[in-house]
């Protein structure tokens, strides 16, 4: 039988600022419900990498396909294009104005159209699948940062994404508050969500990655399961960096 077209595909992909090449010829592909872990050190090109599929940055050569469609093409509709797409950022970015409910009922409201209390519904559900039901009607600043964050994900979820981006989330987190977002993306990894992950959490990725990127240079420079990229890197510049951050830590 022949093997499903993945999900995403990135082609070549090339993005520069002024004359610094941040992503140098990227290639990837994500199988639908495979979760993909990008490592590398600060400015790799992790995060600009999740930018430019997310389309919050124009790309300057290549292509990225998401479910067989250009949506990096400039003809099409980058807002309609990113309604299949959830991304969640180092800071929550919660409207402060709205509660933990109103945060996650705008995206079945704003852009799948449905009703107040439809929208509402969604948004409990959501909130209680992130455990945070019972905090429905506090605001931001009454919430701690992995509550935060957690809201962010349940957002995310909101728009019934195909991919779900998350871009060192429990990077802003304090220690303590970094195991109950982990906890909850494992959780939807285990229920089948397709993500694709920047991270320096190393344990967590070991544990749910299927596939582990490390980029250098703007360079996906090794993949491949979490045991071997991880446990045993083929590549000196791998394994340059895993030693620098084992003995960072």
């Amino acid at each position: 039988m022949t093997a499903p077209e993945p999900l995403l595909q990135v082609r070549g992909l090339v993005k520069a600022y002024h004359d610094r090449t941040v992503l140098a010829g990227v290639d990837l592909d994500v199988a639908e419900h495979e979760v993909v872990v990008l490592i590398g050190a600060s400015g790799s090109g992790k995060s600009t990498l999740l930018r430019c599929i997310d389309l919050l940055e124009e790309i300057d050569d290549g292509r990225i396909l998401l479910g067989g469609r250009d949506i990096s093409d400039p003809r099409i509709d980058a807002e309609q294009a990113r309604q299949a797409i959830g991304m969640v950022f180092q800071s929550f970015n919660l409207f402060p104005h709205m509660t933990a409910l109103g945060n996650v009922a705008l995206a079945p409201r704003v852009v799948h159209g449905r009703s107040r209390a439809e929208a509402e519904q969604r948004a409990h559900d959501l909130l209680a699948r992130v455990g945070l039901e019972s905090m429905a009607n506090a605001y931001p600043d009454k919430l701690s940062g992995g509550q935060q964050q957690r809201v962010a994900i349940a957002r995310a979820l909101a728009y019934e994404p195909k991919l779900l981006l998350l871009d060192e989330i429990t990077s802003a987190l304090d220690p303590e508050l970094v195991g109950e977002v982990l906890t909850l993306v494992g959780e939807l990894a285990t229920a089948g969500a397709t993500i694709m992950m920047a991270t320096h959490e190393m344990a967590f990725a070991r544990d749910v990655a299927d596939t582990v990127c490390f980029l250098d240079g703007g360079q996906i420079v090794e993949s491949g399961s979490a045991a071997d990229v991880l446990d045993s890197p083929r590549g000196e510049r791998t394994q340059r960096f895993l030693q620098r951050f084992t003995a960072g830590r």
